[in-house]
């Protein structure tokens, strides 16, 4: 007969113990990528990450909207419901850094409480993580996710990451009610205000603002506009126009590849084309590994200096994404950021159809 000391029989009895699961919260997919999102119901969210693969990320929080976005090389790549601190447990606003990340943690607060995906943002507690999501504040101050969203930021995001979490109260109007565009500098972690073309320019192109990093290009079909941005700063944008009638395409992303593609660029006239291969996201991932077909874009036309600009500027890795939807912010006025201490403590052509900018 075995028998085993009281020591022994401890060990045993801890390392035995059933295992809890983590327990799951919203959705287990992303909604299209065309899902505008205010339509988005509590556990619902928008990835479409791979869409641009490659930049610094920046997330804002809305406290008034109940919502983050997620955006990368000055692109929005993902919104998400969310629930911050109830009354009494308020969530700060302010500007954070990503301070330490947990996959499995448990809360040492509130009784062993489940926080998968923790992104600690504060020495006192208040994280991004997976959690409840009932469609109004209902935290001690964190931010709760739905669990594939938190997977998904937590795998994509660096230490370091800047963390906007802004209010009506307080804050610009930029960052309460984001657009499709950063709003935020993730180095500065200050709201980023770049000026509408005006009626005499075509385009603007300044390349000095960030002179390496990954490349994102954005086509809209609503603002008649195409952005630039490198390493997440804006180095252009420019007037769009479509010579004939062109129905919706939705929204699409594509990577330049090395080597040439078939017939003339689209963005530069008479130039060799590039090779551009589509991105599966949400609501098209059919698409992925497609090559993008240049009659798509035969029609478009862009002021020629801004195009060879553009078209020199090109490299393997650019990423291109193409939308009807609006993207560019509204022009308001806002209050300054508070900048929070992260410390541990110790005129268009009638004869033209424009499409917007994303």
């Amino acid at each position: 007969m075995l028998r085993f000391s009281i020591p022994i029989l401890l060990c045993l009895i801890f390392f035995i113990r059933p295992v809890v699961a983590m327990p799951f919260w919203g959705d287990t997919a992303s909604r299209p990528a065309e899902t505008a999102p205010f339509m988005l119901n509590p556990g619902q969210f928008i990835w479409k990450g791979d869409a641009v693969p490659y930049g610094p990320i920046v997330v804002v929080v809305s406290l008034l909207e109940q919502k983050a976005y997620v955006y990368r090389n000055g692109i929005r790549i993902g919104v998400s419901t969310a629930s911050t601190g109830k009354a009494g447990h308020n969530t700060p606003t302010g500007v954070f850094m990503v301070l330490q990340k947990d996959k499995e943690h448990r809360s040492k607060t509130y009784n062993n409480a489940a926080m998968p995906y923790t992104e600690r943002l504060t020495w006192d507690g208040v994280a991004l993580h997976a959690g409840g999501l009932p469609g109004y504040p209902s935290s001690h101050g964190c931010i709760h996710l739905p669990s594939e969203f938190a997977r998904r930021l937590f795998d994509a995001s660096p230490m370091g990451m800047t963390v906007v979490i802004a209010s009506h109260q307080n804050d610009p109007t930029e960052v309460v009610h984001p657009a499709a565009l950063a709003p935020v500098d993730a180095k500065k972690g200050k709201v980023v205000k770049v000026p509408r073309l005006t009626p005499a320019e075509e385009f603007r192109w300044q390349p000095e603002k960030a002179t390496a990093g990954p490349i994102s290009i954005v086509m809209s079909g609503a603002d008649r506009r195409v952005l630039v941005y490198r390493n997440g700063v804006e180095i252009g944008r420019s007037k769009l126009a479509i010579a004939k009638s062109k129905q919706a395409v939705g929204t699409h992303a594509y990577i330049m590849q090395e080597g040439l593609g078939i017939g003339t660029s689209p963005i530069l006239k008479d130039a060799p084309a590039h090779r551009w291969l589509a991105v599966g996201i949400p609501g098209h991932l059919g698409e992925h590994g497609q090559t993008l077909n240049p009659d798509q874009f035969g029609g478009i036309q862009l002021p020629p200096r801004f195009a060879q600009a553009l078209y020199d500027s090109l490299t393997p890795g650019t990423t291109l994404l193409v939308t009807d939807a609006p993207v560019i912010e509204q022009q308001t006025t806002g209050i300054a950021l508070n900048i929070m201490n992260s410390d541990r403590p110790e005129a268009t052509d009638p004869k033209h159809r424009y499409v917007h900018a994303l």
